[in-house]
């Protein structure tokens, strides 16, 4: 990450990047969602999900290890719905801009 390089996370005004990145990507995805007509088994636990993500980003810079966790289960909970991959690859993007899994 940046931060290792002795860099500092961009703001703009009092905002990190990051968040206002994710702010955007979960936005966008959640309306993706809601304008699917198709309903499928885990619909409700990805909205819930990003729901939860969106309120992460509303509450300053989140936990990397809860976002993770959170992209997980919405990438389980919409499987295979092409329509929302996009969407779903900008969330993925936006949640690896708080840094890399730990390495085991």
């Amino acid at each position: 990450m940046l931060r290792s390089l002795g860099q500092r996370h961009v703001t703009v005004g009092d905002e990190d990047v990051r968040v206002v990145a994710l702010r955007t990507a979960v936005s966008r995805l959640r309306r993706q969602l809601a304008l699917l007509p198709a309903d499928f088994p885990d619909r409700g636990i990805a909205e819930d999900e990003l729901a939860d993500l969106a309120a992460m980003a509303g509450h300053g810079v989140p936990e990397a290890p809860r976002l993770r966790r959170s992209l997980l289960l919405v990438a389980g909970a919409i499987g295979s719905v092409s329509a929302l991959k996009p969407g779903l690859t900008e969330v993925r993007h936006a949640v690896e801009l708080f840094g890399d899994p730990p390495r085991r």
